[in-house]
């Protein structure tokens, strides 16, 4: 029985992990990529293919020659700040791409499981820890696109062997600068180098988030495939707050230079929510799943990575 794995957005930041996951226990692995999109990396067994998610007819041919048993749909618009000003093309790749996807299973591989990395941000704000019947209330463009997406995959016409994730904020090596955990880590990686001046610019640093490593999250995608129920959502999280100045301070303590802090009003989302946490005990029950790197320990790799990123280009 053909065992292969298709990884959608394998060489975005946590396509390019869940690839690295599965490649290390042997799965037959193709990987998608946006022609246009980010160059994929060598490795080993794993084959690369260049596939347009909105060209319906390439989804389809890509499909059929995979004849995949599992697909991992990662790719998309990931960017919640920029779907403010983005909201039609954010709609158009989550949901029209998830279609294109679901269309494609349903025709040329309908016993293939199909996993969906929805969002936290599908459910409405709340100061208290989400658990899975918080109601679904989006409060931005992103978030409404993602509900979209489940709707998809699982509603009426859907896919019959779909799996949700509702994953909350995760970050790691590799995640774009354009997220605020990974533009503190560039810019003090540039600081060091000596091609910034030595302060960081912030936005909002009081907001309270649920942080996942991306490797833990990763691994959470594998186990609700493996382990999890058709449907039925799983949060992927820790069920820890941590506020985004102490994620700051723990950077600015790893850096080899003195830094200073400077507020940048442009940097504020139209729309923040001072407070997103969630509850784990799903997956933690049903998965047997817990997040296990530490936050300063991603940091820590996360500086790192971008003080590779700095040298090397």
């Amino acid at each position: 029985m053909n065992r292969t794995t298709i990884v959608t957005g394998a060489a975005g930041f946590a396509g390019s992990h869940l690839l690295d996951l599965l490649a290390a226990d042997g799965v037959d692995l193709v990987a998608w990529h946006r022609p246009d999109g980010h160059q994929p990396r060598e490795i080993a067994g794993v084959k690369w293919r260049a596939v347009d998610l909105l060209d319906q007819p390439a989804v389809l041919r890509a499909i059929d020659d995979a004849a995949p048993a599992t697909v991992y749909h990662c790719a998309g618009a990931a960017h919640v700040g920029q779907s403010w000003g983005k909201a039609a093309a954010t709609l158009r790749v989550n949901v029209l791409g998830t279609h294109s996807i679901v269309e494609a299973l349903r025709t040329a591989a309908p016993d293939a499981r199909l996993l969906v990395t929805s969002s936290a941000l599908v459910y409405g704000p709340s100061v208290d820890a989400i658990d899975e019947t918080q109601p679904i209330r989006p409060a931005n463009p992103y978030g409404l696109s993602k509900v979209a997406q489940e709707m998809v995959a699982w509603g009426e016409g859907g896919h019959r062997h779909s799996y949700i994730a509702r994953p909350f904020n995760h970050f790691g090596p590799r995640q774009d600068p354009t997220f605020v955990t990974a533009a503190f880590a560039r810019q003090i990686a540039r600081i060091e180098a000596g091609l910034s001046a030595p302060e960081i610019h912030v936005g909002n640093l009081e907001a309270l988030r649920d942080l996942t490593d991306v490797r833990d999250t990763v691994r959470a995608y594998r186990l609700i495939v493996e382990r999890g129920v058709e449907g039925r959502p799983y949060n992927v999280c820790t069920g820890t707050p941590v506020a985004v100045h102490t994620l700051l301070d723990t950077l600015v303590s790893l850096a080899h230079v003195a830094v200073r802090i400077v507020p940048d009003p442009s940097r504020y989302r139209p729309n923040d929510t001072p407070v997103v946490l969630g509850n784990p005990a799903r997956a933690n029950r049903e998965l047997g799943w817990t997040a296990t790197i530490p936050v300063e320990q991603t940091a820590h790799d996360l500086l790192e990575y971008w003080r590779h990123q700095v040298r090397t280009t």
